[in-house]
C-alpha cells in the first residue's frame, strides 16, 4: 500500500505508464514499419526484410512511371486544405465574438453548428453529394467537396475558439476603450494577438482534418481525387513500396505542419513572457 510521503510511487502510476507504453507501440508500431519499408531498393516488396536502400520508390511517384495521380491529387488536397482553414478560422473567429453575449436562439444555433460531429462521415458525404445532384451542380472538390470538410472542421473550431474566449478577459478591452481606442482598432490591436495562439490552434486543426478527411470527401468530390482518396484507390493497383513511399511523404507534411503551429504559439507565448518580465522590471 502506498503511503504519502514514503517516495515510493503508487501501482497505478506504473499501471498507467504500461497503458501509455503500449499505446504508443500500437499507434507508431505499424508506420514505423511503413516508414522503414518505403526506402526499399528497387527490387524490394511490400515486406521485410529489406532488399537494399534508396530513395527509388519515391522518385517513383514523380517519374513518368509513375501509379497514380500523386502531384494532382497532392495540390488539390493542400488547396482545399487551406481554403478550408481560411474558412473555418474566419467562421471561427466571429462566432466566437458574437457567442459573447446571449441572443434569441443562440443556444439553437450552437447545437446546429455542432450536430455535424454525431452524424456518420459516409452518410453526411451522401447527403452532400446528393443535395448537389438535385440543384444541377456538378460535384468538384472546390465546392460539394469543400462544404462536406466544412461540416467537420467548423465545429471543431467553434468548440475550441468557444474556450479560447471563455478565458479571455474583458478588462483589457475596457482598458483600450478608456485609451479612446475604436472599436476596430480594439479588435486588431488588443483582442486578436491575445487570441493569436487559439486562431492557429483552430488553423490546424482546419488544415490537418482536411488534408487528412476521407469519409465525408468520398461521395462529393467529383471526378478528380483528393490525396487520401488517391491513396485508397492506390490501395486496389499498386503492389509495390511506392505506395509505402507516398504514405512517408504525406505523413511527413502533416508533421511539418504540427511543428510549425506548435513552435509559432510557443514562440508568441515566449515573446508574451518576456514583455511581461520586462514590465515587471520597469515597475
Amino acid at each position: 500500500m502506498h503511503r504519502p510521503g514514503s517516495g515510493r510511487r503508487p501501482w497505478t502510476f506504473y499501471a498507467l505508464a504500461a497503458f501509455f507504453g503500449l499505446y504508443v507501440l500500437f499507434l507508431y508500431g505499424p508506420m514505423s514499419a511503413i516508414f522503414i519499408l518505403s526506402f526499399q531498393g528497387p527490387t524490394g516488396g511490400l515486406t521485410f526484410p529489406m532488399n537494399g536502400v534508396s530513395l527509388h520508390w519515391f522518385g517513383a511517384l514523380f517519374g513518368q512511371q509513375r501509379t497514380g495521380d500523386f502531384a494532382g491529387s497532392f495540390t488539390r488536397s493542400i488547396l482545399l486544405a487551406v481554403i478550408v482553414l481560411s474558412i473555418t478560422v474566419a467562421a471561427s473567429v466571429m462566432a466566437g465574438l458574437a457567442f459573447r453575449r446571449r441572443f434569441l436562439g443562440s443556444t439553437l444555433v450552437f447545437y446546429m453548428a455542432i450536430f455535424s460531429l454525431i452524424i456518420p462521415g459516409l452518410l453526411l458525404g451522401l447527403g452532400v453529394g446528393l443535395m448537389f445532384q438535385f440543384l444541377g451542380i456538378k460535384p468538384a472538390w472546390y465546392s460539394s467537396a469543400l462544404g462536406a470538410q466544412l461540416t467537420w472542421t467548423l465545429p471543431f473550431g467553434l468548440l475550441i475558439m468557444f474556450a479560447v474566449f471563455s478565458r479571455f478577459n474583458p478588462f483589457y478591452e475596457e482598458a483600450a476603450r478608456d485609451l479612446g481606442a475604436g472599436y476596430g482598432q480594439t479588435l486588431w490591436n488588443v483582442v486578436l494577438p491575445i487570441l493569436l495562439p487559439g486562431i492557429i490552434a483552430v488553423a490546424l486543426f482546419g488544415f490537418t482534418l482536411s488534408y487528412d478527411e476521407f469519409p465525408r470527401t468520398l461521395i462529393p468530390i467529383g471526378s478528380r481525387n483528393t490525396l487520401p482518396l488517391e491513396i485508397w484507390a492506390m490501395t486496389t493497383n499498386v503492389t509495390s513500396p511506392a505506395l509505402y513511399a507516398l504514405g512517408t511523404l504525406t505523413t511527413a507534411v502533416s508533421f511539418v505542419v504540427i511543428a510549425v503551429a506548435l513552435t509559432s504559439i510557443a514562440l508568441i507565448q515566449r515573446r508574451r513572457t518576456r514583455r511581461g518580465t520586462r514590465t515587471d522590471a520597469g515597475d
